[in-house]
């Protein structure tokens, strides 16, 4: 509408030089490059004017008076469904199984409402919004409505959970949200819905449905885009308007930790009352017995380390798939697969290598002497080429968290009276933004690749991250006993492993006294998947109390039988 009025002005702006006008709501010419405001007014006809005649008409400067926007009354679950639904469509053209979305994700959502008797319960609980029209909504109705459109079809996850879409009004915002934050809630607020919660469900369909997508690999997807969480409120239809304290339900100003989803998963399975999930055999991706194979590769480790992980898993009693199937008996807690996994790598390579800032380094001048064809494995030049790879990859992950774009196409403010304010500010970040990319020579908001499973990629080549060493002879740490390759490496250090002083030491305290190889080790580990030390630190420590009680077990046995 603005090009109708300022097409026949061309005079450059006395700031800027650009030629881009437009009007703003009182009718005067500003710049939109740099939104210099100049005299110049909009020129209005008026219909009573007639010629030769010296009558001045005055106009008068009411107020504005728009067109409501229409919307529909909305709940916060048709919110998150929609969420999910775009959360799972995302998944699901990155290779995840379709089974996934149509077989258990739809059927754990439906399980929620009716847990949290938000749908398809006899007596729903609807909280009731402040205010506004379409307070007063019946909440049996709501689940009839729920009910009946349940019927016409089967999939939950492509219409509405509550509410007729032919109930158009114009409210603005959705009917719940001021009881979502309000004290009366807060008693159940573990039944209700979050954006960390979303990937909390979509974590446990994947665990369900066996799919080798870890809790790591779903936040890395989460953190690159490729899995809409951060403007996920954009997949909203337009009918559904955000206003009022939707802004602070569906702003998302962070990427939720490791262990902060992995504790709302846990806290699902258990308001759902879930049974036992379907078994992860040692053939399944998930399993360590495989999944350890990935993070080898991921770390430039030899292929031969793969067997010892494997034999560390049978001596610490970790190689049975119950321990990896939740269930509330047997298994109460859910596994974290990638962290264990991480864990069982670090002890084995203690096993063999020592990681006490000297047996590593002595193993690794004694492989270099014996190493006349160049095949064996050196600690050594290990550490060095994936120590340069490591910084590249932490400098160019620096970057892209600084130049991470948190705004919306589709604004998102909790006040409807500041929206020209907001207007206003996104018009000079979009202006700052094209300053910095034109400054920088690189586009910000540049296109990704297509996601990998893995950080680096080791081989030959210009966009190798460093020569391949997988495969590499781990017969510079090995010595024959009886015909047996048995570890060189005949001391093992660790923590505290008591229960009472694992609780009480943070890593903070003890990092400062633990080996400088070990620490670079486990911090490794955690930038591959993105958790922080002590998360790690901790399964570490879990791990090598198995592998001590195991063997004192087989040690008491052995008495035993002597005895």
């Amino acid at each position: 509408m603005d090009e109708e009025h300022t097409a026949g002005y061309k005079e450059p702006c006395a700031v800027c030089a650009a030629v881009d006008w437009g009007i703003s709501d009182e009718g005067r010419f500003y710049c939109r490059s740099c939104h210099n405001v100049i005299e110049r007014t909009k020129e209005v006809v008026d219909p009573n004017f007639n010629p030769g005649t010296s009558r001045v008409t005055a106009m008068g400067r009411g107020s504005r008076t728009k067109r409501p926007e229409r919307g529909r009354q909305w709940v916060l679950c048709e919110g998150f469904q929609f969420i999910l639904r775009s959360q799972a469509d995302a998944l699901v053209r990155l290779g995840v199984s379709p089974r996934f979305k149509d077989e258990v994700l739809c059927e754990l959502w439906r399980s929620f409402l009716q847990k949290s008797r938000q749908a398809y319960a006899s007596n729903p609980v609807r909280p009731t919004s402040v205010g506004g029209p379409g307070s007063d909504v019946d909440s049996d109705g709501a689940a009839e409505s729920t009910a009946n459109s349940s019927e016409t079809d089967g999939d939950s996850c492509n219409q509405s959970i509550a509410g007729s879409s032919s109930n158009w009004s114009e409210f603005s915002g959705s009917l719940d949200a001021v009881s979502y934050l309000s004290g009366s809630m807060r008693t159940s607020r573990q039944s209700l819905l979050s954006m960390k919660r979303t990937l909390a469900l979509i974590h446990v369909a994947l665990v369900w449905s066996r799919e080798p997508l870890t809790l790591s690999d779903l936040l890395r997807l989460v953190n690159d885009g490729h899995v809409p969480y951060v403007n996920a409120h954009q997949e909203l239809p337009d009918e559904m308007k955000l206003r009022g304290k939707d802004a602070l339900l569906f702003r998302v100003q962070s990427i939720p930790s490791h262990r902060v989803v992995h504790r709302d998963a846990q806290a699902l399975i258990l308001l759902l009352q879930l049974p036992v999930f379907p078994p992860i055999s040692r053939q399944s991706l998930l399993h360590p017995s495989l999944l350890s194979l990935r993070y080898l590769m991921d770390a430039n480790l030899p292929d031969e380390l793969h067997p010892w992980v494997c034999r560390l898993m049978e001596r610490a009693g970790m190689a049975d798939q119950t321990l990896y199937t939740f269930h509330l008996e047997g298994c109460p807690s859910l596994p974290r697969y990638d962290v264990q996994t991480a864990a069982l790598i670090i002890v084995t390579m203690k096993l063999l290598f020592g990681l006490d800032d000297r047996t590593e380094w002595e193993l690794s001048h004694q492989a270099c002497d014996q190493d006349a064809t160049g095949t064996m494995f050196s600690l050594r030049r290990w550490f060095r080429v994936v120590q340069a790879a490591l910084t590249r990859a932490q400098q160019r992950r620096n970057q892209e968290v600084a130049g991470k774009q948190w705004a919306a196409q589709k604004l998102l403010h909790p006040d409807s009276q500041k929206t020209s304010v907001v207007l206003k500010t996104k018009r000079v970040t979009e202006q700052v933004q094209v300053c910095f990319e034109k400054l920088s020579g690189r586009p910000v908001s540049a296109r990704r690749g297509d996601p990998s499973s893995f950080r680096f990629f080791w081989g030959d080549g210009d966009s190798a991250d460093g020569p391949s060493l997988h495969q590499k002879k781990l017969d510079g740490v090995l010595t024959l006993k009886d015909g047996v390759p048995t570890p060189s490496n005949s001391t093992y250090w660790h923590p505290a492993l008591s229960a009472s002083q694992m609780c009480s030491r943070l890593y903070s305290d003890v990092e400062a006294t633990l080996p400088r190889t070990f620490v670079w080790l486990l911090q490794l580990f955690c930038f591959l998947l993105d958790v922080r030390p002590a998360y790690l630190f901790q399964e570490v420590l879990k791990v090598e109390t198995r592998v001590v009680n195991g063997n004192s077990r087989k040690r008491s046995r052995k008495t035993k039988i002597k005895t």
